[in-house]
């Protein structure tokens, strides 16, 4: 299994935490953001991890330097594309199922492991959080257990709850997810977020993407002070324990 980790972006809302440095890069409990989904990955033995870096590029050179399953893709386009655009860097080294992951989102293990044993009839997996969310949130509508609209526009009144920013696919969708997004931003949508490739897959494709319930585990993108700060309060043993 593969993993991809967009990590581009500058994270300027975070203001002070970050200062200059990469937005994955402030600290909970002593470990980075990133290092805290590296380590993740490593307990579920995914040894081939790619990170599409973008803003202060040398930080992630010199992380990784000594990890050998650890590959780095530059974007230079990360100021004038959404996310979409880091997945098209990087899309192309995808050859085997993978997971897909934002690295200022944080999980417990408990969810993690859902995404890595995926069910027999699930062509991807998806993490939500089945509770009300606010406008900013990627949000999620389903039908039968499977996602049949995700997209930050859709009215919270609609909502079912919030997608989390960590999905797991099986390598038989990577064709098609490969042709989603080329077209889209063929078609210049470069504002567009990895997700609008994935409705299309939904809306053209017969493939399951199928939702599973955070069931009430920890989880956070950190986006704003605020976020960082419950996060330093609330993060649990299970996570920081991987490092032990």
């Amino acid at each position: 299994m593969q993993a991809m980790i967009m990590a581009a972006g500058k994270g300027s809302r975070l203001g002070k935490i970050t200062e200059g440095k990469p937005k994955s890069f402030a600290e909970i409990k002593g470990k980075k953001l990133i290092e805290y989904n590296l380590q993740l990955l490593k307990k579920y033995g995914i040894n081939e991890i790619f990170i599409v870096i973008g803003y202060c590029c040398e930080a992630f050179e010199k992380l990784t330097e000594d990890m050998e399953d650890v590959h780095l893709i530059y974007n230079p386009f990360y100021e004038m594309m959404n996310v979409l655009g880091s997945f098209y860097m990087g899309m192309d080294y995808l050859k085997d199922d993978f997971v897909y992951l934002h690295a200022d989102t944080l999980c417990e293990p408990l969810i993690f492991e859902r995404l890595v044993y995926m069910p027999l009839d699930a062509d991807a997996v998806f993490p939500v959080d089945f509770a009300p969310c606010n406008e900013e949130a990627m949000k999620v509508k389903t039908r039968e257990g499977s996602i049949v609209k995700i997209t930050k526009q859709m009215s919270v009144e609609e909502a079912e709850g919030e997608f989390i920013g960590m999905a797991a696919f099986r390598k038989e969708l990577l064709p098609a997810l490969r042709a989603k997004t080329k077209s889209l931003l063929q078609e210049k949508k470069f504002s567009e977020y990895f997700e609008s490739a994935v409705q299309r897959l939904i809306d053209e494709e017969h493939y399951r993407i199928k939702a599973v319930s955070t069931a009430g585990a920890f989880w956070t993108e950190i986006d704003f002070a605020e976020d960082y700060e419950k996060a330093a309060a609330c993060i649990p043993e299970s996570l920081t324990g991987i490092f032990l």
